[in-house]
């Protein structure tokens, strides 16, 4: 009779008689019978327990162990069959578990997924307004800051769209617009969405999703501005290069700066190589408007090793001045004025545009420097011989000849010099010439000319200078010479001066060789004669 019962069931069932601990199992349950062996398996021996107490059929589920893995059954208890028996139908649910479990994963890792999505997925309904949004903070809301609101009210510029496109009911992929974030600023997102339809066809809403892309677009932007400071810098570094006198290189560079930063007016300034102007600044080079004037040191007082610009308002102008450096040494600066605010990118190509005028600076200094070297004596500091006759004099002689005035050449030896040299040495030699040189250039009027020829012989260039007055002046020299006496050898041969003076004008078209052997000539004849005193040249005759 029991083997009758479990046998017409098409699923596992065991008849099971506690009285004695034997079963009665069809063929679908042969694998599950020795569960049911003395202390086989806990669990259905608790679950037996349970009917014997409560005498009442009941639904649980089980897991069993097999050779393939764990298996899960629907399990109904039915007491009192065929006496005391308990009746087990088993009903393998290990699919539609195993299902259920992958479904449950499945979805709660498309939510993570979702959630840790690092931009934000969307849903509007049929409405037009937002449904769902995925994560908290997306673009700084809370998603029910976003929720029951129009997309209209977060995108920028919403009313210039025919449809937003958070509204489409056309399928969008990564379209790009501007959307407002909670702090005040706008995000650039990509857009893609897909509309989805009720049952009856009708719109059900539009779901999609946002990538912050502002990062990107700004860094785009960026690159831009450094590829436009680049190719303006460029632009400049070439003007300057392209110019051929280095006297005019900075006032093209001002130039240049001034058009590329759209500047009213720009200032270069330089370290002057003047020894009467050590570490001053001055204008070498200016382009547009004047703007403000001279700038206050507030501005313009950089200090060593400050390399950044500074800014400021002066009147109605919006001034930067930035330090040009080479080397650690601030060697000069560049001033520009408008009455626009300045942009963060004009600041940046102000410094770049300052570094490349340092350099250019420091070379012509260092130009400067050199052909100062190259025109000067190295003990005097005067011009010397080739910077007198080769640039100085025929310059004069240019400008003589088209104002038609006249010059005086004076030409100065110095008397018993030699002596100096060999009874004191030739430290008192080179006194005895320093204070020569500080006579002569208190002798002269600024623009006139003083120069060393060599040794003890100096050339002075007085411009607009007539005999009378040659010969007054000279006088004057000599008298104030009398001071060198202090350098003699010897009281028998004191240390004085021989002058030469040789008057030039310009409608006897006299050449510049011929005036210096005017000069050479009278002074060679005092010094023959009676030394300490001046001779003036014949008129030049054709």
């Amino acid at each position: 009779m029991a083997d009758a019962m479990v046998a017409s069931h098409n699923e596992p069932a065991i008849l099971y008689d506690p009285s004695n601990n034997s079963y009665n199992a069809n063929r679908h349950a042969v694998s599950l019978a020795h569960f049911f062996e003395d202390g086989a398996n806990n669990e259905l021996h608790r679950l037996i327990d349970i009917t014997k107490k409560t005498n009442g059929a009941f639904n649980t589920t089980v897991t069993l162990p097999t050779p393939n893995g764990q298996a899960v059954y629907q399990l109904t208890l039915i007491p009192n069959v065929l006496g005391k028996h308990i009746l087990f139908l088993f009903h393998d649910s290990s699919v539609e578990h195993t299902l259920r479990d992958a479904l449950i994963e499945s979805r709660q890792r498309y939510k993570d997924m979702v959630n840790v999505f690092s931009d934000f997925s969307w849903e509007v309904d049929a409405s037009g307004k937002f449904q769902f949004v995925s994560r908290t903070n997306a673009l700084g809301y809370e998603s029910d800051e976003m929720i029951g609101h129009s997309p209209n009210e977060f995108v920028v510029g919403a009313d210039e769209y025919k449809t937003v496109p958070f509204l489409s009911e056309k399928v969008i992929e990564e379209e790009e617009l501007w959307m407002n974030r909670a702090d005040g600023g706008m995000a650039c997102v990509l857009l893609s969405s897909i509309p989805f339809y009720n049952e009856d066809g009708t719109l059900g809403g539009i779901r999609g999703i946002c990538r912050d892309v502002t990062g990107e677009r700004e860094r785009e932007i960026a690159l831009a501005q450094v590829h436009h400071r680049e190719r303006m810098l460029g632009h400049i570094v070439n003007t300057i290069r392209e110019e051929a006198d280095l006297s005019d290189m900075l006032a093209s560079a001002a130039a240049a700066s001034c058009k590329a930063l759209g500047a009213s007016g720009c200032r270069v300034m330089r370290l002057s190589v003047q020894k009467n102007k050590k570490n001053e600044f001055i204008n070498a080079g200016q382009f547009g408007d004047d703007g403000p004037g001279d700038l206050s040191a507030e501005l313009t007082g950089f200090k060593p090793g400050e390399r950044w610009l500074r800014e400021g308002k002066v009147g109605d102008w919006n001034v930067l001045v930035a330090p040009c450096v080479r080397n650690k040494k601030l060697n000069g600066m560049i001033c520009l004025w408008r009455k626009d605010e300045w942009s963060d990118d004009a600041r940046l190509l102000v410094a770049d545009i300052s570094g490349q005028l340092g350099i250019t600076i420091e070379q012509i200094i260092n130009h400067e420097n050199i052909l100062q070297l190259s025109r000067t004596d190295s003990m005097t500091g005067l011009l010397n011989r080739r910077a007198f006759y080769e640039e100085e004099l025929p310059r004069r002689f240019k400008r003589l000849a088209f104002d038609g005035n006249s010059g005086a050449l004076f030409y100065v030896d110095m008397d018993n010099f030699k002596r100096v040299n060999d009874v004191h040495g030739h430290q008192a030699g080179d006194d005895a010439i320093i204070a020569l040189r500080d006579l002569l250039l208190d002798f002269v009027r600024p623009g006139d000319l003083v120069a060393r020829l060599g040794g003890d012989e100096f050339a002075l260039w007085l411009d607009g200078v007539e005999e009378k007055i040659a010969s007054s002046r000279c006088e004057y020299l000599l008298k104030q010479s009398k001071s060198l006496t202090q350098y003699s050898g010897d009281s028998e041969h004191p240390l004085g001066i021989s002058v030469g003076i040789a008057i030039y004008r310009p409608g006897t078209e006299e050449s510049l060789d011929s005036l210096l052997a005017r000069a050479d000539s009278a002074m060679y004849e005092v010094k023959q004669k009676s030394k300490g005193n001046f001779r003036l040249a014949k008129p030049y005759e054709p």
